[in-house]
C-alpha cells in the first residue's frame, strides 16, 4: 500500500486543464536527471482516480432501489450519482470530491503530464533513449502510460470508435505529448483537440513505440507498473475496440502464455473468512491474474451503502431486469443458480438483500491519518487488466476471426476459473442465450452495423452471435464494479433503460439510451468549462424527440421465480 500516495508526487506544471493550470506559471525547479528519477517520476503518474462510478452508474449493473423496494425513498449518497445515472450533465460536485469527471480528468491529465516530463528528460539525457540501455524501459513504460491514460479518457469523454471514417467526424478529447511551459494555451486549437480516429492512432503509435521495451526487472512491484503483461492486456483491449482482431489474439496470447488456465484467478484457494482476507487474496500483487493494480482514492463503497443504486432484484411493473441474476445469481450456459466462485463472497445490504447485494472486492481500505478523529483516506483497488479480461478480449476476437473452437476453449477456461464442473458446449451456450433481448435478460440489444457498417456482426451465424452474447455476459460479470461494461455499452450501441424516482417524488421516470443518443458521452468537467474548455457537443434530446426520451419496446419479463435463497456464510450488513 506504500503506492497509495505516489500519483501526489507530481510537477505542478503537470496540471492540465485546470483552474490552476491555466493561473499559475510552471513550476521547474524539480530536475529529472537520472534514470532514477525518471523511474520515480513515473511512479507518480498512475492516476489515483478510476471512472467506475460513473460508468457503472451510467450503465446498466445497477438499479434505483427507489423504483424496485417499496415505498423507498433513499437519497443518493452525492447528488452527481443523481445526474450520472439519468444522464445529465454532472456540474453539482466540489473540485475535491472523489470519483467526479472532474477527478478522473485532471488526474489523468496529470498523469499524462508526468509521462510528457519523463520523455522530454530522458531526450535531454539521450539522443535515442529507446536505444539506451539505461533508459529503454522507462522510454517505454512512459509511452504505454502516456497511451492507456489517453485511451480511458477518449473512451470515457468521446464516442465510442466505430471505424476509420466515422470516427475522423467525432470531437475527440486533447492528445498531449508535450510538455507546456506557458501559462493559458488555448487546448481547444485542433493541435491539442483530436477526432476519436486521431486519437486511436496516436494510442497506437505510443503502444508500439513502448511496448517491446518494458523490462520487468526494472520495477521492484510489477504489479503496480505497466510490466509485460500488462501492456500486451492493454495492447489486446486497444486492438479489439479497433476491431483488429488479429493484433488482439498476438497480444492477448502474448500475456496469456501457452497455458491461460495456470494465470486465471485461483477463487477456490480464496479465504472467506473475513472481507479483509478475501481483499488481500484478491488484491495479491504476486497473483499471476493481476496484471495492473491502480490504488484509487474512492467512496464507490460507501455509494452502495446508501443503498440508492445497487445489483438488485428488478421490477415486472417496471420492465427492470434483475441485474443480481445477470451478474451472479442467475446461472449461465454451464452453470445454474450462484457461480460457485462468489460463495460466501457476496454482501447484502438488508434482509433477503432488500436493498442490494454486492461483491467483495469493491470494499475499501481505510488509512487512517488521524485514529482518535477517526479521519483518513478511502482507498479501493482495481486491476485495469488482468489474465481474465485479456482472455475474454481474445474470445471476443476469435469469434470474429471463425475460430469459435479456439473461442470456446478460452470462454470453458473462464467458467473452470470460476468453479464450474459442467464442460461448456455450443449447445448450452445457444440454449441460454435463445431469443432476443425482449425475453432473454442475459441477451443485450446490439447495435453493431449501426455504429459502423464496417462491422462484421450481422455476417456471423447464429451460434457465432450467441457466442458473443455468452462473451458480453462474462465480461460483465467479470468487470463489475469496473465501469468496463459501460465501454461495451458504448461501442456495440447497447440499448440501455433506467428507470428513477427521486427521493421527494412519487412517479416513476423511464429513460432509453439508445446507440445514437448523445448523451452516450459523457460531458467534461464542469469546472474545466467554466476554466474557458469548449464543452462536449451534447444534448439531452435526440432529433425528434419533445419529451427528451426514447422509447424502446417493452420486455416480457421472463417466467421464473425470483429465488432469494441465502447462503448462510454470506453477510447482512
Amino acid at each position: 500500500m506504500s503506492l497509495l500516495g505516489a500519483a501526489f508526487l507530481i510537477l505542478h506544471a503537470s496540471l492540465f486543464v485546470s483552474c490552476t493550470a491555466l493561473d499559475e506559471a510552471p513550476d521547474n525547479r524539480t530536475e529529472i536527471d537520472t534514470v532514477d528519477k525518471v523511474q520515480k517520476l513515473l511512479t507518480s503518474g498512475y492516476p489515483i482516480s478510476v471512472p467506475a462510478v460513473i460508468c457503472e452508474l451510467s450503465g446498466d449493473n445497477l438499479v434505483d432501489n427507489n423504483v424496485v423496494v417499496p415505498a423507498t425513498h433513499n437519497d443518493a449518497y452525492a447528488h452527481f450519482h443523481e445526474q450520472a445515472y439519468e444522464w445529465e450533465d454532472i456540474d453539482n460536485y466540489s473540485v475535491g470530491e472523489d470519483d467526479t469527471p472532474y477527478t478522473v480528468w485532471e488526474s489523468y491529465y496529470q498523469g499524462i503530464a508526468v509521462a510528457n516530463h519523463a520523455i522530454q528528460a530522458m531526450l535531454e539525457m539521450s539522443k535515442d533513449p529507446a536505444k539506451d540501455r539505461e533508459l529503454a524501459h522507462s522510454w517505454g513504460e512512459a509511452h504505454l502510460l502516456r497511451a492507456y491514460l489517453h485511451f480511458v479518457l477518449v473512451n470515457v469523454f468521446a464516442e465510442a470508435y466505430k471505424d476509420e471514417t466515422q470516427s475522423a467526424n467525432d470531437v475527440g478529447i486533447p492528445y498531449v505529448s508535450e510538455v507546456e511551459n506557458t501559462v493559458n494555451v488555448d487546448y481547444s486549437n485542433p493541435k491539442y483537440r483530436k477526432s476519436v480516429a486521431e486519437v486511436y492512432r496516436l494510442i497506437e503509435r505510443d503502444i508500439l513505440e513502448g511496448i517491446d521495451l518494458i523490462d520487468d526487472s526494472k520495477y521492484l512491484v510489477p504489479a503496480y507498473h505497466f510490466n509485460r503483461n500488462a501492456a500486451a492486456a492493454f495492447a489486446a483491449r486497444f486492438y479489439l475496440y479497433k476491431r483488429d482482431y488479429e493484433k488482439c489474439v498476438e497480444y492477448a496470447t502474448s500475456a496469456l502464455g501457452s497455458n491461460p488456465a495456470a494465470s486465471l484467478r485461483k477463487w477456490a484457494s480464496m479465504s472467506a473468512n473475513t472481507i479483509n482476507t478475501l481483499l488481500n487474496d484478491f488484491n495479491d500483487e504476486t497473483a499471476a491474474c493481476n496484471y495492473l493494480i491502480q490504488a484509487t482514492y474512492s467512496l464507490f463503497d460507501r455509494m452502495l451503502s446508501a443503498c440508492r443504486y445497487a445489483i438488485n432484484s428488478g421490477s415486472k411493473a417496471e420492465n427492470i431486469d434483475a441485474t443480481k441474476d445477470i451478474l451472479y445469481e442467475g446461472g449461465g450456459p454451464n452453470w445454474t443458480g450462484r457461480l460457485k466462485a462468489f460463495d460466501g463472497k457476496i454482501y447484502r445490504w438488508g434482509a433477503g438483500s432488500e436493498y442490494g447485494s454486492w461483491l467483495f472486492r469493491v470494499y475499501e481500505y481505510f488509512e487512517y491519518t488521524d485514529k482518535i478523529a477517526g479521519i483518513g483516506y478511502v482507498h479501493i483497488l482495481y486491476q485495469p487488466f488482468t489474465a481474465e479480461e485479456t482472455l475474454l478480449c481474445r474470445a471476443e476476437a476469435e469469434i470474429y476471426l471463425g475460430q469459435t473452437d479456439k473461442a470456446m476453449e478460452d470462454l470453458e477456461s473462464w467458467t473452470v476459473s470460476h468453479m464450474v464442473d459442467k464442460p461448456l458446449t455450443q449447445d448450452g451456450i445457444n440454449n441460454k442465450y435463445k431469443g432476443d433481448y425482449t425475453n432473454n435478460i442475459y441477451i443485450s440489444d446490439l447495435h453493431p452495423q449501426d455504429m459502423s457498417p464496417e462491422w462484421t456482426y450481422d455476417a456471423l451465424s447464429d451460434d457465432a452471435k450467441r457466442m458473443i452474447h455468452c462473451v458480453l455476459h462474462f465480461r460483465r460479470i467479470e468487470t463489475m464494479f469496473e465501469g468496463l461494461r459501460w465501454f461495451d455499452i458504448k461501442r456495440y450501441g447497447i440499448t440501455v433503460h433506467h428507470a428513477y424516482r427521486d427521493p421527494k417524488e412519487d412517479e416513476i421516470h423511464h429513460d432509453y439510451l439508445q446507440w445514437n443518443d448523445p448523451r452516450r458521452v459523457l460531458q467534461i468537467p464542469q469546472n474545466v468549462i467554466d476554466a474557458g474548455y469548449p464543452p462536449n457537443n451534447r444534448t439531452q434530446k435526440l432529433p425528434g424527440d419533445e419529451d427528451g426520451l426514447k422509447s424502446a419496446p417493452v420486455r416480457d419479463t421472463l417466467d421464473s421465480e425470483d429465488n432469494d435463497t441465502e447462503q448462510t456464510n454470506d453477510v447482512n450488513l
